[in-house]
C-alpha cells in the first residue's frame, strides 16, 4: 500500500537479501585479492585482510565469549599519534589482539593499533604472517618511532613474555617494565603515552606449570600447563569465558621532555609512572568484577 504521500514504504531486507549481500562481498573480496589488487604498507600491513576476517574473529571472541566491556576511549587521540601501553598477561598473548579489535571497533575514526611484538613472534611461521598482516612489526626503538611520526596509533606492552608467562597465583600484578624503550620512542616523537589496563586475560589460560625440557626444546620462554591444556588435546586451545573490562586511562604528555630523551632517570620514572598507572587501575577494575566468570 502506498502512504499518503504516493511513495512506497521501505521494505526491511530479508535473510536471504543480507546473506546475498554477504556472498556477493565475500566474493569481490576474494576477486581483488586473487587480482593483487589491495594495498600493503612498508611494514606488510594489510587493512582489508584485517578488517574482512581477523576482527570478524575477534568480535565474536570480545563480544560474546568475554562480554567486554570499554571505557576512557576519549583518552584516546582522534587522529594524532599515540602510544597505548597496556599491560600483558594470558598464558597466550590474546589480550593484544583484542585490544586492537576493540579500539579499531570503538574508536570514532575506526583506527587500527599498530601493535609492537617480540622477536620471536616473527620467527614463528603462520604466527609472523598473522603479525605483519595485522599491522605488527618488531618490537623495536626505529619502527616505533616511525610509525609514531607517521602519526599512527602504537600498541606497546612493555611486560613482554614476562607478563604473559607469569603463573596464576601473580595474576594482575604487573612485571617489571624493562629498560623503558617505549618511553624513549615517545620522547623522541613527542608522543602522548595512554595507559590502559586490561582486566580478564589472566582467566583465560592460568598458568600452572611450565614444562621447561619441552620449553627448551622448542626454543619458547616457557611450555604452558593449565587447567585443560595439555589435558584435553585441541580443546584445551579454548579459553575460558572470563568476563574483561578494559580502560583507557588520560593520556601522559610527552613532548615538554624531548630534551630529555638521553637521561635514564627521566626515562625510568616516566616508565615507573606509566606502570603505576596500570596497575592502580586493574586494582580499581578488579574491584568492580568480583567474579572473574560472572555476567
Amino acid at each position: 500500500m502506498a502512504s499518503a504521500n504516493g511513495h512506497r514504504p521501505a521494505v526491511a531486507d530479508q535473510p536471504g537479501d543480507v546473506w546475498d549481500q554477504r556472498v556477493a562481498s565475500g566474493l569481490a573480496f576474494l576477486r581483488r585479492r586473487l587480482a593483487g589488487d589491495y594495498d600493503v604498507d612498508e611494514f606488510g600491513f594489510d587493512p582489508e585482510l584485517t578488517d574482512t576476517l581477523i576482527f570478524p574473529m575477534l568480535r565474536l571472541l570480545y563480544r560474546d565469549w568475554f562480554r567486554t566491556e570499554v571505557s576512557g576511549l576519549e583518552h584516546l587521540p582522534r587522529d594524532d599519534a599515540g602510544l597505548v601501553v597496556g599491560n600483558h598477561a594470558g598464558t597466550i598473548a590474546l589480550d593484544a589482539m583484542v585490544l586492537a579489535a576493540v579500539l579499531h571497533d570503538r574508536h570514532p575514526t575506526n583506527r587500527h593499533l599498530r601493535l609492537l611484538g617480540a622477536d620471536l613472534v616473527f620467527r614463528m611461521p603462520f604466527v609472523s604472517e598473522i603479525a605483519r598482516k595485522t599491522g605488527g612489526t618488531v618490537a623495536c626503538n626505529a619502527d616505533a618511532e616511525r610509525l609514531l611520526r607517521g602519526g599512527e596509533l602504537v600498541g606497546v606492552f612493555p611486560e613482554g613474555f614476562k607478563g604473559v608467562g607469569k603463573p596464576y597465583s601473580e595474576r594482575y600484578k604487573l612485571q617489571r617494565f624493562g629498560r623503558g624503550g617505549f618511553v624513549a620512542a615517545a620522547l623522541r616523537t613527542g608522543t602522548p603515552i595512554v595507559p590502559v589496563a586490561i582486566v580478564g586475560s589472566e582467566e583465560i589460560y592460568p598458568l600452572i606449570g611450565d614444562i621447561e625440557p619441552l620449553a627448551r626444546l622448542l626454543k619458547t620462554p616457557y611450555f604452558p600447563v593449565t587447567p585443560t591444556f595439555p589435558w584435553l588435546g585441541p580443546l584445551g586451545a579454548v579459553p575460558l569465558p572470563s568476563k574483561w573490562l578494559i580502560e583507557f586511562c588520560p593520556p601522559i604528555p610527552t613532548a615538554h621532555l624531548s630534551d630529555a630523551v638521553d637521561d635514564p632517570m627521566v626515562v625510568f620514572n616516566l616508565a615507573d609512572q606509566v606502570r603505576d598507572t596500570i596497575q592502580q587501575r586493574v586494582n580499581e577494575l578488579l574491584k568492580r568484577r568480583p567474579d572473574p566468570f560472572g555476567p
